[in-house]
């Protein structure tokens, strides 16, 4: 049963208008928190459910510095305050080992994953400066703490969300801003279903790899992740800032 572990809290989730992000958006807006959507596809394009009763939804391209600056001034003006932001916007990024990447596939990996981290990064921080602190929660992956040969850039771009994360919080701990990244292993999402729908053989061995790699021998869920994002963004993590929050049923235990 909810409890309030985030009320009176203004919560903004970027990438919030479906799967991990959404769920997020739930499970905060159930424990109190006034949650914004911020998500590059149009309000009419959400589904009503995204988020479990948001308080608002802006449309933001995280890659785009006017987009960003623009949303979070105005979220910050309409609400008041932002106290937490969930950088969970994402692409998986290219299929391929680096000598096939286009740098196209390079560049927009690069500029959802990390530019985009860094952009609502840089605009909540100006906000939580001014009224004492925040908590900032960047979406990392299993594959930000090992390597891989499946998604090598992939692997790279997670791996500088897990040390930006670092640097922010070292930087920002006296403002009282945490920065905290979580680190999800294979979730049940619309993505990885689509994944898994690949009919060639090496993604469907690949799909068995991760499955006999994971010591609980199932796939999370995204609430499993949401509950995880609600701890640091509740003040009962206030002593936790610069970790990595590992959600992964084993994965990188073994």
């Amino acid at each position: 049963m909810a409890d309030g572990r985030v009320q009176g809290k203004v919560a903004v989730i970027t990438g919030g208008a479906r799967g991990i992000g959404a769920e997020i958006g739930k499970v905060l807006t159930a424990e109190g928190a006034t949650v914004v959507v911020a998500d590059l596809a149009p309000a009419d394009g959400v589904p009503a459910t995204a988020g479990g009763g948001t308080a608002g939804y802006r449309q933001v391209d995280v890659t785009d510095e006017k987009s960003v600056r623009v949303a979070f001034d105005d979220i910050a003006a309409t609400y008041g305050r932002i106290d937490v932001l969930v950088n969970n916007a994402g692409v998986p990024g290219p299929i391929k080992p680096s000598h096939e990447v286009e740098e196209k596939e390079y560049d927009l990996l690069f500029a959802v994953d990390v530019k985009g981290v860094w952009l609502c990064t840089k605009h909540a921080v100006r906000h939580m400066l001014g009224q004492g602190g925040g908590s900032i929660i960047n979406m990392s992956s299993i594959y930000g703490l090992v390597g891989g040969a499946r998604i090598p850039l992939y692997h790279a771009a997670k791996g500088a969300v897990r040390l930006m994360t670092k640097a922010d919080a070292a930087t920002y701990a006296k403002a009282s801003i945490r920065v905290n990244s979580v680190h999800p292993g294979s979730i049940e999402t619309e993505l990885s279903k689509s994944l898994s729908a690949d009919p060639s053989p090496e993604a469907a061995a690949y799909a068995q790899r991760m499955l006999d790699s994971t010591p609980v021998g199932h796939r999370g869920t995204p609430e499993d992740i949401a509950y995880g994002v609600l701890y640091l963004a509740s003040d009962e993590s206030r002593f936790v800032t610069g970790t990595e929050l590992v959600v992964d049923g084993g994965y990188t235990a073994v």
